[in-house]
């Protein structure tokens, strides 16, 4: 059984992880495989990617059953497995939306809070997960988190360790939308079309700068944003909205 699933709607590819008697657990096996599936996922003719997981958990985490066999550092280890899928992530040129079905706890939580867009099963569950083992956390955690909350928010919650519900992880912004278990692939698969009809070349600019935003100094940002709105300028979605901004009629976005 493939440790990673993959499927296509239109323009939109959900990765879906696929460990369910172990809630998504990641191990090397499961790593590998997500990361065939984010460099599949740069495919021009994908416009959004849906990340979820198989089962009742959305990703619980390190394996633990395997980390005490990693066969190197803890440095290296992370650099081999967790660091690419997540630099993947942010690299993509496009919407990233996690989906979180059902318990995201540990790297399972850093890896959704590396996505674009958070969306959650009224099922789902979120835990920081380190503190409870004694581990200082890894996978951009504390990066997109603090990004997310804020420090003081941020620092309560990761080292206190206390599970949140899905309706608590709404009220903070951890996710932008809590819908309930009996409809939420329905909702997933309508709100991931959505993304995909966007400009997706606009989108993939807009991810850029507000990630080059976070060390950036002003001057730094508006010679950025300048030299990448030529790009949207080129592109063949900026002449379709202007024409239909022109018209008065809904634009008809390709991703070109």
């Amino acid at each position: 059984m493939s440790e990673v699933l993959t499927s296509r709607e239109g323009a939109v590819l959900t990765i879906t992880l696929n460990r369910p008697d172990v809630f998504n657990a990641l191990n090397h096996a499961l790593h590998a495989a997500l990361r065939a599936a984010l460099e599949d996922a740069a495919d021009p003719t994908v416009r959004a990617v849906v990340i979820t997981g198989a089962g009742r958990g959305f990703c619980a985490g390190q394996d633990l059953r395997e980390f005490s066999d990693l066969g190197t550092s803890i440095e290296d280890a992370l650099e081999e497995t967790y660091h690419p899928n997540i630099r993947l992530v942010r690299g993509l040129a496009k919407p990233v939306i996690a989906a979180v079905n059902g318990p995201a706890a540990g790297a399972g939580f850093s890896l959704a809070c590396a996505c674009d867009v958070r969306v959650a099963s009224s099922a789902a569950t979120f835990v920081p997960g380190f503190i409870g083992i004694g581990l200082a956390p890894d996978s951009g955690g504390t990066l997109f988190i603090q990004r997310l909350l804020g420090y003081a928010r941020a620092f309560e919650w990761m080292c206190s360790n206390r599970r949140l519900d899905a309706d608590e992880a709404h009220a903070l912004g951890l996710v932008s939308e809590v819908i309930p278990a009996e409809t939420f692939e329905a909702r997933v698969a309508a709100l991931a079309a959505e993304w995909a009809e966007r400009p997706t070349v606009a989108v993939g600019l807009t991810k850029q700068l507000l990630d080059h935003a976070h060390h950036a100094t002003l001057d730094e940002q508006l010679a950025l944003e300048a030299r990448l709105q030529q790009g949207a300028v080129d592109s063949a979605d900026f002449a379709e909205g202007l024409s239909a901004f022109l018209e008065k009629r809904p634009p008809s976005f390709t991703g070109a």
